[in-house]
């Protein structure tokens, strides 16, 4: 799964809003998706893939939503 895939995944299970910090930690715990290096996912990676995704993802009060 890709990265942006799986950020997807998780916002519309959860129905609701989430935390870039609660994203990164719901793809590695779950490993949703793995660096090419084989290391767990950052931050700076969610985050940077949210918002190259403007299109996809707003981010309002600190949580990130998915736009329909």
């Amino acid at each position: 799964m890709s990265l942006v895939e799986a950020i997807v995944y998780l916002i519309a299970s959860g129905g609701h809003g989430l935390r870039v910090e609660q994203i990164t930690d719901m793809i590695n715990a779950r490993g949703l998706h793995k660096r090419k290096d084989g290391k767990p996912v950052t931050i700076q990676q969610v985050y940077a893939v949210i918002m190259r995704h403007r299109e996809t993802f707003v981010k309002e009060d600190g949580r990130i939503r998915l736009i329909m």
